[in-house]
């Protein structure tokens, strides 16, 4: 197994300790979820960079590294909803998106076709994380529903882009 791969494992690995934290509710538990969620999303970034530069790149990092930053990011997203620091429909339009650009990519491997990630895609990601490293740090009223905004309006630009630069997916389906 490459190092790229095994950060993404750690990365899912972190997600439950990430929860646990957050549930368990001690002093400062907040900051120290905070640690965990930068930790993973950092991981994020570094796989990335190593399986590129390093040659690394592998099927099972293609499948499993966006799955789990989707993981790491709806699992932060739930507990906001649940604590009523985030609006159920942004997590709900979040989620769509998230299926409809999947589906879209199962409709291009039958195809044969592999639609890699775009840049509008990884802004995406990296502003969804650091929107909720803030909500996690500083959660009060503006804040989130500024963050939530950002996680929206990134959401849904790079989903409209997916779908208008990869619509000839469909006409062959």
């Amino acid at each position: 197994m490459t190092t790229a791969n095994k950060l993404t494992l750690l990365r899912v690995a972190l997600i439950p300790v990430f929860l646990i934290i957050l549930y368990l509710d001690f002093p400062f538990a907040s900051w120290v979820a905070l640690a965990v969620f930068i930790i993973a999303s950092l991981t994020d970034m570094l796989d990335g960079y190593i399986a590129r530069h390093y040659n690394q790149v592998t099927d099972f990092g293609k499948f499993m590294d966006p799955l789990a930053d989707k993981m790491l990011v709806m699992a932060a997203m739930c507990w906001f909803v649940e604590r009523g620091a985030m609006y159920g429909w942004v997590l709900a339009l979040v989620l769509l998106r998230e299926f409809a650009v999947s589906g879209m990519r199962l409709v291009a491997v039958e195809q044969g076709r592999v639609i890699a990630a775009a840049k509008s895609g990884k802004i995406k990601t990296f502003a969804t994380m650091v929107c909720l490293c803030l909500m996690l740090a500083f959660s009060f009223g503006w804040l989130n529903i500024v963050c939530q905004i950002v996680i929206l309006v990134t959401t849904l630009y790079s989903g409209v882009e997916y779908f208008v630069n990869n619509k000839d997916v469909f006409r062959s389906a």
